[in-house]
């Protein structure tokens, strides 16, 4: 892992971007550009798992050059929800104040990011904001057909199963008040693929925060190949249905 010396002022107020890596050297420097560009006081961790292509060389090169970006690598390919909380533990070590965590396929856009972390502060560092696609003036561009359905139809089945009122649960973009995800963190977390969004949704919901959406438009990637699988999606419902019971049976 590489490391640099943090540097805050009063605009950054100490936020790290969270940018899981797996086979995204095409993407990498594009899209960490444009996060500079958005919020040049952020911070980024590139968390790495070994990516065959050489994305955490890459990583390492741009760390070099520029003092916000850092670079962990792991050893393998260990889950996106993984990957997340290492990169979050170790933001909480190192005193930022907002965690954000994106995808690095440039799906996400960062333009956004400026007004969800309006939208944090705004809060008091009481709530966790979503980059949301479901909401009015949200939306998805160059998706197939088949894409749409399935994330609607998991975000209403996520919604029914958990009672829960978030219209976009399964989302990736979302800043997270470093007070309030510490909390979050307190007890493990299923890390493993992309049940990990709707769990921690479900867990701020449960913990007495509220969750706020702000409308983004999301563009599918343009290089590299989606990580979705059906195996991800089968498992994902499953452990939704799990956690649904759970919960009734606590209110119960």
């Amino acid at each position: 892992m590489a490391e640099h010396t943090e540097r805050y002022d009063e605009r950054g107020r100490g936020a790290l971007v969270v940018v899981p890596t797996y086979d995204e050297r095409e993407n990498l420097a594009r899209i960490v550009e444009r996060v500079v560009a958005a919020v040049p006081d952020a911070h980024i961790l590139v968390v790495d798992d070994a990516s065959p292509d050489g994305t955490g060389g890459e990583a390492e090169r741009m760390s070099r050059e520029d003092p916000r970006i850092h670079v962990m690598h792991r050893q393998g390919k260990l889950g996106l929800g993984s990957a997340y909380v290492t990169g979050f533990e170790w933001a909480l070590e190192r005193g930022y104040e907002y965690l954000i965590q994106m995808d690095a396929d440039g799906s996400h856009p960062p333009e956004t990011l400026p007004q969800m972390l309006a939208a944090c502060r705004d809060a008091a560092g009481l709530d966790l904001v979503i980059g949301s696609r479901w909401v009015p003036g949200g939306r998805v561009e160059n998706w197939p057909r088949r894409r749409e359905v399935l994330s609607r139809g998991g975000n209403l089945y996520a919604r029914l199963m958990l009672g829960i009122s978030v219209k976009d649960a399964t989302a990736g973009f979302r800043v997270y008040p470093a007070a309030m995800l510490r909390e979050l963190l307190s007890t493990p977390v299923d890390a493993r693929g992309y049940f990990f969004q709707v769990a921690m949704t479900a867990r701020t919901i449960d913990s007495g925060y509220r969750v706020i959406e702000v409308p983004i438009v999301f563009r599918e990637r343009e290089r590299g190949e989606s990580k979705m699988s059906s195996g991800i999606v089968q498992e994902a419902m499953l452990k939704v249905a799990a956690l649904g019971w759970k919960r009734r049976f606590r209110r119960g």
